[in-house]
Order: C-alpha cells, then structure tokens, then sequence
C-alpha cells in the first residue's frame, strides 16, 4: 500500500513557484493561459467555453488528416514528431529492431510492387474453408492476427478475483462502430450503411472474389442481425451486467454456434475459470453464426482481414479502406502523412523499444516529481473531501478512506519495460513485421492466463496523451505526454496547473468512486460495500447530473446522453471540486494575485477550459455521442456551472444561459 497524505507542501510550493525566472517562462502566454485565444465579448455565465476559447474556435481549422483537432491531438503531433526523431536515428542502425519496422513502412515502392502477395498464402486458407469445421479451424489465427471475429476475447484481471488474470469474452463481429449504424433511422445512418455496403465490396474485390456487391450485401445483413443481439454501450459500461464467471464448458454448451476455446488456442481447458461479458448476446451471436452459410462467414473473414491490414498493404487498399472508416466514420478529408502512420506502426509493434528512449529524451525527473507532488496534494483533498461528505455513513467512508490508501499513483513511465527478444523485424518485409507483432502480442496475452496480475504492465505507452484509472488495480496513471504543457507546466500559475493537470488527478482518482468504480472495494474487487442509504443517496445525485447532460444537444436532433456518459461526468465534476480545495489550501494560493486582470479564481477555472479546446467534424461528434462515455468537450467545460466558486469567481447571475440556483448545482464528492 503506497500512502501520499502527508505531503511536502514546501516542496511542491518551490515546484509552483509563482516567481518565475525569464529562463523559467510559461510554455503558453504569461502565467499558461493563452489569452489570445478567448472572446471577451462572450460573458462566461452565458457560456464559458465560447469565453475562453472562442477565438481559437474560430480561427483554428481542423487539419484535413483529423477528425477533431485540440489540445489533445496538438500534443499527439508533437509526440508523433518527436517518435519520427527516435525512429530516423534508429534507422540509421542495422541492428535496430525499431529502425528495421520503420524503414519497412518508409519503403512505400516496395510495398507497391509487393502488391497483394504477402495475403495470398492467408487468403488461400480462407478460400480453402468448405464447411464449419474449416471455419472453426481458422478462428485461432485470425485472433491472433487482429482480425474482427463474431466473438472476441482477451485476458484481464478478474474482477471477483482482481490479483489474477482470467480469461474474457466478448460480443463482436460488426465492422461499423455500434449497433446503432446499423439500426438507427435517419439520413446519416443510412448513408453510413450505404458507405459500409460499398467498402465490403471493395474488399472483397481486393481480396480477388466476384459478384462483391451482391457478397456485400450478404455480410451487411449478417452483421444486422449481430447488431440486433447485441448490447448497447450503455448496457456494457455497466460493471455488475458485465461480470459474469462461468467455466469454458459451460459457456461453450450456451453459444454452440461458434468454437469459443478457439479464441484461446487451446490454452484453456473445459472447467477453466471464464467471464462472458454479455451471456445472452454471446449464445445469440453464435446462434446466428451457426445458421448462416458458411460462403457468408468466409466473405466477413475476407473484409476484415482486408481492414486489419490495409495499412500494410498498397496504397489502393489503404485508400479504400480510409474512403469509409476515416471520411464516412470520422469526417477526415485525406490520411495522415506516410511518416506518422509509420511511426505509429512502430509503437504499436513495439511500443516499449521506442517509450524507454522517449522518456530518457523528454521527460525529466524535475517533471515527474512535480507531478508526483500534485498527486499527492489532490489525494489529501480527496481525504478531506470524504470527511466532510453529509450523505456517506460512517461505515462508508471508513471503507472509502481505506480505498484512497490503496490508491497506486503511476507516473510518466512503467518501472519494467517489456523484452521482445525472439520479435524479429526485417527492413525489406512490411507485412511480415505486421504480422509477428501481432503474433508476439497474442501470444504474450495468452501467457498471462491464470497467473497473478502484471501490476508493473500498463495499458498505454508514455507517448499517450491521455490518463486513467483501472478499477481491479485500484490504480491512476499519467503518461509523460499528458504532463506537459497545457496540462502541466512545473513553471505556469498555480493555479492554471491546479486547473489543469491538478482537475486531470481528481478525475482519474474519482473514476474509483464513480458509479462504476464505486463497486469496486478498497481490494480492488467488484463487491457490494455500500449500505442501501449510501446507495440511494448517490443514486440521487448522480441522476441529477445524469439529467444535466440530457439536455445538452451539441448537434440537431442528437442530444448527449447523461447515463452513457455519466461515469466521466461525475469524474469532471469531482476533479475540478477537488482540485480547488487542494488548489485553496496549498500556500500559493494564499500568495496569489491577480494577473493581467484575472483573479487567481478566474485563472483556475481558466486552466480547465483551456484543456477541452477542441472541434470535431459532425460525423466524428456523431459517431462519439453514439458510442463515447465522454461527453463533447464545450460540455466538459460547462461542468464547472455547478460549483459555486465559479459563480463567484465570474459574478454569473440569474437569466444567464449557464445559471442554476443553488439548489440545482449538482453536488456529490
């Protein structure tokens, strides 16, 4: 158990030091703000957003390889940037394994010429199938290749038993995003399923069949009728619907349609321990793949192989595949440049080789114990915050302080990197890279089945700019990329980072008390340790919350919805809430004036507006308020409307678009 309560607040106050330095300026305007970009003309309590970002909303295009562009994706392309540096000085080197995978991608002429020979041997074994057991014989590779399957599976930690790995399985099978795009009405889904049908022709073209419309036609109706089974997003983020241990046997006697050890390889018997995640959609599924023919479910394989590969195959095909998943899906105009598609093929591959090079390079350990510091400073506000909730039984809240205790905070980088000794990669053999680190990835999967939990291993690389919280490990992690600037600048105003990276802490700390995390205990186990009151009282405010975000309709006709974004919701709520009392009681604060005409209260709720700067094109917003538990980013920035010091801090009054009586501010951690 690591415990952070008792916090160097000298320390931290040296690291936040208001008195900067000329060499220690702000990254972003004079206290980490960019000025420039807001509208005073907007008055923040009728909507805060257009207030502090308005004028870079205008003015910032989205670049025509994006889907959205902000904060996040501005951070992403400097990464990627800095990823090319590693990979064009690792080229250089013959032995490289990372400089090998990347000059293979660079060699775009011989991936040309290559044509669609490094699938022929794969396509031949799809071609070879005449019946169910050829089908069932070929599930095993195809996992291992990442190509999309009716059911799905991985290894995680078990959530009744969080210090073990266990084996999962999930409802699959649909090309398109969600069910919804293949049942919802309207002009948009109908379009999309019109694009859809169009891409499956085109890959089964490429993968050298005849009559590809009419094939098409046959997959599209097979994934209907998957999509029809199948559970929404809203149904799956529900952790309790979703943990369901049975033994393999067991599971394969319910969905008899479909080889589910398959997806193991054999590596796990029949009386083994399994979780299925939606039971009722998985025996439904595999139902449907039992009555449909098996020239159909070759014709799946042979489209979804095409997608898992395009990017390692000609241009042809990677351009059919973008004309769908990257203009239809997301509203991207062309690819991303060859360079930084072949940079994130490297990472994905091996992301370990490239992430030890990149935190020696760019990040320091001044950063990271910075970093550490805030941590630190927003748990013991989390602490102090559980003391003084009136609606938590005492019970309650011992269990709860006893949670926070266990909390693992992770920072920058793993301690252990992984070894892929026996990963071979060849400069001359792009396809074959692609494959064995798909290989070497499924394989390591595999391994880890039964065995106690990797809490060294973490789920993203150090390049991400991104954060979060894992239930079963009760943990939090920050990679390096999220701790820069405007997240983080160890030389910015107090109270912009506490805005910022410190309301980033307090959200990921309160996913472990959301309305998912919350079930799981200070052991990481998913267990009931609330009383019915605790309960009941929550239920009441998390609706409130829930309620909020219904309302807002961020495109005509599509409004977010509140209980498939909540879990987010009541984190941006509890992180910005948190991070202003540690952000009250550090002494920077007690020391803060006011800076270019803002009050050092204004500067916090600043810090978090000026993180969600970012715009999407419609088909990437639509196709996030179907699936995503985030809400848009203007709504992020509206959360802070239910805190009080924001009224305060900007004088909002009633009348104005964003004013609720105190009474209707939405109050839970």
């Amino acid at each position: 158990m690591v415990k952070w309560l008792n916090v160097g607040i000298v320390q931290l106050a040296l690291l936040f030091s208001s008195c900067a330095t000329a060499a220690d300026k702000p990254a972003i305007g004079d206290f980490g703000f960019d000025v420039g970009g807001m509208d005073c003309k907007v008055t923040p309590g009728d909507d805060v957003y257009a207030y502090a970002n308005g004028t870079w909303a205008r003015t910032t295009p989205i670049p025509p390889d994006k889907a959205n562009y902000g904060q996040f994706t501005r951070l992403a392309d400097i990464n990627t940037a800095r990823v090319g540096e590693i990979l064009d000085d690792a080229r250089r080197d013959s032995s490289s394994r990372i400089g090998a995978a990347y000059a293979s991608y660079l060699d775009a002429a011989r991936v040309e010429a290559l044509g669609m020979a490094p699938l022929a041997s794969w396509l031949a074994r799809i071609d070879a199938i005449h019946d169910r057991s050829g089908y069932r014989a070929i599930v095993a590779d195809a996992a291992a290749l990442g190509v999309t399957l009716p059911l799905t599976a991985e290894i995680g930690p078990d959530d009744g038993r969080p210090d073990r790995y266990v084996p999962i399985v999930s409802q699959s099978g649909l090309g398109m995003p969600d069910r919804s795009y293949y049942l919802a009405d309207g002009a948009s889904m109908a379009s999309a399923r019109k694009a859809y049908t169009t891409w499956l022709a085109a890959m089964l073209g490429f993968a050298g069949q005849g009559d590809a419309a009419t094939r098409a036609g046959a997959v599209m109706d097979f994934e209907t009728a998957i999509a029809k089974v199948s559970w929404t997003p809203l149904r799956n983020r529900d952790a309790s619907k979703t943990y369901n241990p049975t033994t393999l046997a067991t599971l394969a006697h319910e969905a008899p349609g479909f080889d589910v050890g398959a997806l193991f390889a054999g590596r796990v018997a029949a009386g083994d321990r399994v979780v299925a995640m939606q039971p009722d959609a998985i025996a439904a599924v595999a139902k449907i793949v039992a009555s449909t023919p098996v020239d159909v479910l070759k014709d799946a394989l042979r489209a979804h192989t095409l997608h898992a590969f395009a990017d390692v195959l000609p241009d042809e095909v990677g351009d059919a595949d973008f004309a769908f998943y990257g203009k239809v899906v997301e509203g991207s105009e062309k690819r991303e440049p060859r360079q930084a598609r072949a940079a994130a093929f490297v990472v994905d591959a091996m992301p370990d080789d490239v992430s030890r090079i990149y935190v020696a390079r760019w990040f320091t350990p001044e950063t990271k114990a910075a970093a550490m510091a805030m941590v630190k400073n927003i748990i013991a506000s989390m602490d102090r915050r559980l003391d003084a909730l009136d609606w938590m039984t005492p019970e309650t809240k011992k269990r709860a302080h006893a949670k926070l205790a266990a909390f693992t905070p992770r920072i920058g980088y793993p301690d252990r990197w992984h070894d892929y000794t026996g990963l071979t990669m060849k400069a001359d053999d792009l396809f074959g890279n692609a494959v064995r680190a798909r290989r070497w990835k499924h394989d390591w999967e595999l391994g880890r089945i039964g065995k106690a939990v990797y809490r060294w291993e973490w789920s993203a690389t150090p390049m991400t700019v991104d954060a979060f919280a894992n239930y079963p490990t009760i943990g939090i992690t920050f990679p390096a990329a999220i701790l820069q600037p405007p997240f983080f600048d160890p030389h910015a105003d107090p109270a912009i980072n506490y805005g910022g990276i410190g309301a980033v802490i307090g959200h990921e700390m309160s996913h472990q008390f959301d309305d998912q995390g919350a079930k799981y205990d200070e052991k990481g186990r998913l267990s009931t340790w609330w009383t019915p009151a605790d309960d009941k009282a929550f239920r009441e405010r998390t609706g409130a919350l829930a309620t909020q975000f219904d309302a807002y309709e961020p495109l005509p006709g599509m409004h977010v919805d509140g209980r498939l974004t909540l879990g987010e919701n009541i984190a941006d709520l509890a992180g910005l809430t948190v991070a202003y009392d540690a952000y009250k009681a550090s002494p920077e604060s007690r020391q803060a004036k006011t800076i270019d005409g803002f009050t050092p209260d204004q500067r916090f709720f600043l810090g978090w507006a000026q993180l969600w700067r970012l715009s999407y094109r419609d088909a990437d917003l639509r196709r996030r308020l179907i699936t995503n538990g985030h809400a848009p980013a203007v709504q992020r920035v509206w959360t802070m409307r239910n805190l009080d010091a924001w009224y305060a801090a900007y004088a909002v009054k009633p009348g104005q678009a964003l004013y609720l009586p105190p009474e209707a501010r939405v109050r839970i951690w």
